[in-house]
């Protein structure tokens, strides 16, 4: 039976265990130290002048429409009032009779909807209704999501949501501050990566060789990225700053945008890094175990096999992600009417170009690093 059917486990010898030990603690070791420099001592600075729109929840108990004397440009609600009820603050209780929102983007109101109320004018004594509450609605879909990946992943799942709550947590209370309170936003995001690469990683996939292959794959294509992501932008001289939002996060806060473009970059490649080295080890610790008399060409040119088919379909999903988001601004950058050159040039469209492509780039070194890796490490020991 035993001669038939053998157990192929991956070759974890104690020789490479310590091998492993040897590189993955000191890199643990440097992310940590590396944290606790950049880690801001001081809460984040509150900017120096605040904006004069104070936010109140409340619910629509009443609509009264009305016939508009004039045609509305972008008509969402019609004219008329809407009585809203207060929902916490000074003003508890009151019920306030505010105009129905209009114009592009304005919410749909109707009766018994839980909206947010901005308070403006000189005199504070100016209400509009500017959103509708969603709180109950993402948490629905929060738990739906969770459930469905615990059900179908179970413990896997399990540890899947753990990192995500990780990553989480290392973005809002390390990587954000420290880009608020002035450190390099390159930096703060290469060392914030690796701590959620090796976090990550470890928790949802365990304590193996296989893992640790993955890390090392990870590690060295991000640092290949960022470096990348660097020489790119600097040599097109992308500044970071494509919108209102980007120009008043540079304004407000006195953020390096270019090395704020830099670090979204790096922590947007990552995602789809591990997903990448994560497959590839798997496949080659696999083709291991089903052939354990292959040696590191084999193992490596079998794993490439599945690396390039694995990329070539990656590649398109990124692509159509930095497509989708910066679909408003394609389309009207091409309703301009301007030359094909002319697009790709902007700097709107630059910027999301050098994300794919560096994007790309870090997921292609990704496949041959990981793979020879993998290879050397579960290699046929006959």
């Amino acid at each position: 039976m035993d001669a038939h059917h053998p157990r192929h486990d991956a070759p974890e010898t104690g020789r490479m265990r310590r091998l492993v030990l040897a590189v993955i603690v000191p890199i643990a070791v440097l992310t940590l130290a590396a944290m606790v420099w950049l880690w801001p001592t001081e809460g984040v600075p509150a900017p120096e002048q605040q904006g004069g729109a104070e936010e109140l929840a409340g619910q629509v108990t009443a609509i009264q429409s009305e016939e508009c004397v004039e045609e509305l440009p972008d008509d969402v609600n019609g004219c008329g009032t809407a009585t809203v009820r207060v929902a916490g603050g000074a003003e508890d209780g009151d019920d306030l009779e505010v105009p129905l929102p209009n114009g592009t983007g304005a919410p749909e109101v109707a009766e018994g909807d839980d909206v947010v109320l901005v308070r403006t004018g000189p005199d504070g004594e100016t209400y509009s209704i500017v959103d509708q509450q969603r709180g109950t609605g993402l948490v629905v879909l929060v738990a739906a999501f969770a459930l469905a990946l615990v059900a179908f992943g179970r413990w896997r799942g399990l540890a899947a949501l753990a990192g995500l709550g990780v990553t989480f947590a290392l973005l809002l209370l390390f990587v954000v501050p420290a880009i608020l309170a002035g450190e390099p936003p390159l930096l703060v995001a290469i060392v914030g990566s690796a701590a959620i690469m090796l976090t990550v990683l470890y928790l949802t996939h365990g304590f193996g060789l296989s893992t640790t292959v993955a890390v090392l794959g990870t590690l060295a294509s991000l640092t290949l990225t960022g470096l990348l992501s660097s020489l790119a932008v600097g040599a097109l001289h992308l500044t970071g700053v494509t919108d209102d939002l980007s120009a008043s996060v540079g304004t407000s806060q006195g953020i390096n945008t270019q090395g704020l473009l830099l670090a979204g970059i790096v922590i947007g490649s990552l995602g789809v890094l591990d997903d990448v080295t994560v497959t590839q080890s798997a496949t080659v610790t696999e083709l291991a175990r089903a052939n354990p008399a292959y040696g590191v060409g084999q193992l490596y040119r079998a794993g490439s096999r599945v690396g390039r088919s694995h990329i070539a379909s990656v590649v398109n999903t990124i692509v159509l992600a930095y497509a989708g988001s910066a679909l408003p601004l394609l389309i009207l950058i091409v309703a301009n009417d301007d030359s094909l050159g002319g697009v790709l040039t902007d700097q709107v469209i630059a910027q999301e170009i050098v994300r794919s492509v560096v994007a790309t780039l870090g997921l292609v070194a990704a496949v041959p690093l990981t793979t020879a890796l993998a290879a050397f490490a579960f290699r046929g020991r006959e």
